[in-house]
């Protein structure tokens, strides 16, 4: 059988799609057909209704699968809905909003199944029953409609790593992700969180899991890891068959959670590339030795979800049990080991307080990060805190269905004046932090907010357009004057230090 894998990936940044690659590489071990198509500005113009369906009859699969997001649920039903009425092809629906969302999928008539979970040996079953001509109703992970009834068997448990074949980067056309990303490389070493943030699907992951498998936690396995040998023979396949890798960035949710598997890898790292590389980690599993450990072996940046600088949301609206101390100190861990830190913040909780957002800003201000990186809150389907959203009737439900992504504005209304004090803070922070910093260009920044403050909706979206330019021009000034300074770098919801933008370039 052949299978077309579609990733809607439209108005976001340019990603690689891991649990995709690994079902293709074990559809091809089982002596299945493959292909790909990642629908991306960034790697090609998004197609029209006829080019799509030219380029799908063109593969002549047999089945059409969607990886899709959440804000890529609307986009996604667009072009399914093209298949439906052009062609006669078996859709089916796998990744994050197949999870949270099931019953929004196949009620929208366009698909004809979802694969819920991980779903590497649930896929291939599927795929080797439609083969055989056998039913495909019991699956385990699968989800239909069927006599005006919505089924949604139970989750298998969870895959080991170890055993999956290498991942597919043949079929993503990869040499291209890496030139569009600029050398940057994605690797992911392992799968699962411990924590259970409440904006994030993976408690609403570990609660299905638990439930359909009747299990605990800990037997749930949710945690796991490939190999260090596993991982160092990727890296060495990519460097031998890729060109231009600047840098290898690991996209595991929390790298550093085992201290004696980052020893390890590390310990192997350096015997094979000198590439430096990015990580993520969290404030409460990271100290000096850890960061000692990977500055050895040429880790370059280590991020940090911080998410709110206000103990207050983070304790009772976010579950994140940290403090601001904490926070302070694992950013100086990576500052005194010769490493750049880079912070994840969001603004627009649900009962965020305008004080709750300048808390953020300060917090920024005061750790002093290499850079930070902001999104306005957005409130997926199926996790605790889009349930305090709605409950606190903040939802503006046509903008939220319409939003493809979370970086360029919220879908939660607060009101006039709080909602316009996010847009001016979502659009240039940088200049907040820079303000409350005590860097020496804090004044230059400060009279340039108090004026952004000062200004009525009407006359801020009319300078809002000029801000970038802006930015650029008080950045270039403060370059001449020797002041350290974040201006905004890379991408628009970055703000990075000029001590770090300025040696890069």
């Amino acid at each position: 059988m052949k299978v077309l894998f579609l990733y809607p990936n439209a108005d976001s940044q340019v990603g690689f799609n891991y649990g995709v690659s690994h079902i293709t590489a074990v559809l091809r071990r089982a002596g299945h057909d493959v292909a790909f198509r990642q629908l991306c500005e960034e790697l090609a113009p998004l197609p029209g209704r006829d080019e799509f369906i030219k380029n799908v009859k063109l593969e002549r699969p047999d089945l059409l699968a969607f990886s899709v997001v959440t804000n890529q649920w609307e986009y996604a039903k667009k072009l399914a809905s093209w298949i439906r009425q052009d062609l006669s092809l078996t859709t089916i629906c796998g990744g994050v909003h197949a999870l949270v969302s099931p019953e929004q999928i196949l009620d929208s008539g366009v698909f004809d199944y979802i694969m819920r979970g991980e779903c590497e040996e649930a896929f291939l079953e599927f795929v080797e029953r439609l083969v055989r001509g056998q039913s495909v109703d019991d699956v385990k992970n699968l989800g239909y409609r069927k006599n005006g009834r919505i089924h949604l068997n139970p989750v298998r448990p969870l895959p080991a790593l170890e055993p999956l074949p290498f991942k597919d980067y043949e079929v993503m056309d990869f040499q291209k992700l890496i030139d569009v990303k600029n050398g940057w490389v994605g690797l992911m070493a392992s799968r699962g969180c411990p924590f259970s943030c409440t904006y994030c699907f993976n408690h609403k992951m570990v609660a299905t899991y638990r439930a359909d498998l009747k299990c605990s936690f800990a037997k749930l396995n949710y945690i796991r890891r490939f190999s260090v040998e596993q991982m160092a023979e990727e890296i060495r396949y990519l460097l031998k068959n890729y060109e231009n890798i600047r840098m290898f960035i690991f996209d595991d949710d929390l790298f550093t959670f085992d201290k004696s598997y980052v020893k390890e890898f590390c310990a192997a790292y350096k015997k094979i590339t000198d590439l430096p590389f990015v990580v993520n980690a969290h404030v409460r599993f990271f100290d000096q030795e850890c960061a000692n450990i990977l500055a050895d072996a040429n880790c370059r940046i280590v991020k940090f979800g911080v998410e709110s600088g206000s103990e207050r949301v983070r304790k009772t609206i976010l579950n994140r049990h940290m403090s601001n101390q904490e926070i302070i100190e694992a950013i100086r861990y990576v500052r005194e080991a010769g490493m750049h830190s880079s912070v994840f913040v969001i603004i627009g909780f649900p009962r965020e307080q305008p004080e709750d957002v300048f808390a953020t800003i300060r917090l920024l201000a005061q750790a002093s990060p290499g850079r930070f990186r902001w999104t306005y809150f957005f409130p997926f389907p199926g996790t605790e805190a889009h349930r305090i959203s709605r409950e606190s009737g903040l939802i503006d439900e046509e903008k939220m269905r319409t939003m493809s992504n979370f970086t360029d504005q919220s879908c939660l209304d607060f009101g006039g004046e709080q909602n316009l004090l996010l847009r001016k803070i979502g659009r240039i922070m940088p200049w907040f932090v820079n303000a409350y910093s005590n860097l020496a260009a804090a004044p230059i920044y400060q009279s340039k907010i108090d004026e952004l403050l000062s200004l009525d909706e009407q006359q801020w979206e009319q300078i809002e357009p000029t801000l970038y330019e802006e930015d650029k021009r008080l950045s270039d000034q403060c370059v001449r004057e020797g002041l350290s300074h974040y201006a905004i770098k890379y991408n628009r919801f970055m703000g990075v230090i000029s001590d770090y933008f300025l040696q890069e370039e």
